[in-house]
């Protein structure tokens, strides 16, 4: 891959946001071949489509493109997207695309990544306040996506501190993913909850009493449950039919990730 902008695309432009687009745009249709299923281009949909900016023709999966001026991959940050009602309506129904989160500075890209679409919930989306009444979409309501609160499992780089993964590692990694999806969007939630709790532990081996630590920040993201220990063992047995974890001996676990 060639990490650089083509600028001369840009001459004439003065909006930093148009400049942004364009040239982002136009690197990923040059460069990034399909993190699905490993086709070597992706399809720059038409101006202004409501859901998606590229398509693969292969394999047929949608992604967006989110890009940032920074000198560090945005994994711990927040991303603005659009209207709020929008985006919630996407993930509820199972209609959002693939995520491309980019970096660049000096336009040139130092970090992308890729977030698959089932590692979406609505807790991850942060509702903006309206807009002001003097603005010119009054009453307007954003939304932000605060990557932070995704699985490490669910970011996978393609590009790392300006250096180019293998691309088969980047499919396989992908590929992985796969086992964790589910379309009831209450059981996407409690998975990718108790994978974040899994990840947070820092040693590769771990008990059932660490993740226990875990109930009430569990509770307070899921007030209706009043079984969470319950819960936490059967979504540690998802997580090891997935082949993400192995049971080493009673209430103790592994990390194969």
């Amino acid at each position: 891959m060639d990490l650089h902008f083509n600028q001369s695309l840009v001459l004439g432009y003065h909006s930093g946001s148009q400049i942004s687009r364009v040239l982002t745009e136009d690197w990923m249709e040059r460069n990034m071949f399909c993190p699905v299923c490993g086709a070597p281009v992706l399809e720059h949909y038409e101006a202004n489509k409501p859901v998606a900016d590229f398509f693969c023709d292969d394999c047929k999966s949608d992604f967006e493109l989110k890009s940032k001026e920074s000198k560090t991959a945005v994994i711990g940050h927040k991303i603005a997207d659009g209207a709020y009602g929008t985006m919630i309506e996407r993930i509820t129904s199972l209609r959002n695309p693939h995520l491309f989160v980019m970096t660049y500075t000096n336009w040139t890209v130092n970090n992308l990544l890729i977030i698959p679409k089932f590692f979406f919930v609505p807790d991850i989306i942060e509702k903006r306040p309206p807009l002001k009444e003097t603005a010119r979409r009054a009453g307007w309501v954003g939304c932000n996506i605060e990557i932070g609160n995704i699985p490490d499992s669910g970011k996978i780089f393609i590009i790392r501190n300006s250096q180019q993964e293998d691309k088969s590692k980047v499919v396989d990694l992908y590929q992985r993913t796969l086992n964790l999806r589910t379309s009831k969007i209450d059981s996407r939630g409690w998975l990718l909850d108790v994978l974040r709790c899994v990840e947070k532990i820092p040693n590769k081996e771990f008990c059932l009493d660490e993740m226990y630590a875990f109930t009430d920040e569990l509770q307070q993201k899921h007030p209706d449950n009043n079984f969470v220990p319950d819960k936490i063992r059967q979504q540690l047995q998802y997580l090891r039919d997935k082949g993400f974890i192995k049971f080493t001996s009673r209430g103790h676990y592994q990390k194969l990730f």
